[in-house]
């Protein structure tokens, strides 16, 4: 009996873990106190309502449509991250799974609510027969466990492969720089155009900076940003492909000096 239930825990611990790390949305600065307050959402919560979280939140019908993380109340003025992760079988795959581990969820009520009910433990027959029904109830227990441990591994490994695509280069760009990994650059995201309006900000006259001031600004504060990251030749092919600029050229002795401004 003590096997049984101290597997079962286990089972129940690890199901708790396993929901709390399926998905997670919010600002970067924020994830660690939600990701906290997951694992508060879930401390409580009985076998069978885990269960039911289970199959609504990660084993889902092959090709059910994903519903979006509430990032509603994501601040615009922060990076903010949001994941999930999920395990997809055939509806007849998944009510095959669901209905067997609702059977362990009845099978762990009855040990713990009805054994002496189901069972005569003061003879040396009802002895044997429960024994005997522990032994096999135990063998299911394990093997639910084990099922559950490789989905917890499976999704520890997606976790892992997450992990190492945001510390790559292209994740940085495209999160940090708006270029996706194809190259294409979303603009108003990008992170040559955000250093653009600091220049503008920082040096300018009637909203209005000349280029060559801008660009020595941005060599001391974002020498990073520079036309070729963004699959440009020149400043004003920046300018003109963000389209969130206006670019003008003033006659200045015998020069033509472009001057610019944002349009936000």
């Amino acid at each position: 009996m003590g096997r049984c239930l101290l597997r079962l825990q286990q089972y129940e611990r690890l199901l708790k873990a396993l929901l709390a790390g399926v998905e997670l949305c919010g600002p970067a600065d924020e994830l660690e106190a939600r990701q906290a307050s997951r694992i508060d959402k879930f401390a409580k919560k009985t076998l069978g309502q885990l269960v039911e979280n289970l199959f609504e939140d990660y084993v889902v019908a092959e090709g059910a449509p994903s519903e979006p993380l509430d990032d509603t109340q994501a601040p615009t003025d922060r990076v903010s991250m949001a994941f999930r992760f999920r395990l997809e079988m055939t509806d007849e795959r998944r009510a095959e799974v669901k209905a067997a581990i609702e059977e362990l969820v009845r099978l762990r009520n009855g040990l713990v609510h009805h054994l002496i009910e189901q069972f005569d433990c003061w003879t040396d027959e009802g002895c044997e027969a429960a024994i005997e029904h522990l032994t096999h109830s135990y063998d299911r227990i394990d093997l639910h466990f084990h099922e559950l441990r490789q989905w917890a591994e499976h999704m520890e490994e997606a976790r892992v492969a997450t992990a190492d695509f945001m510390r790559s280069s292209a994740f940085q760009d495209m999160v940090v720089n708006g270029i996706a990994p194809d190259g294409t650059v979303d603009w108003p995201h990008a992170g040559i155009v955000r250093a653009l309006v600091e220049a503008v900000k920082a040096d300018s006259v009637d909203g209005w900076v000349r280029l060559d001031a801008a660009r020595a600004w941005m060599g001391l504060h974002h020498p990073d940003q520079v036309p070729e990251r963004y699959g440009c030749r020149t400043w004003p092919q920046v300018l003109s492909e963000s389209r969130l600029f206006r670019l003008e050229y003033r006659v200045q002795g015998d020069r033509r000096v472009p001057w610019f401004r944002s349009l936000a």
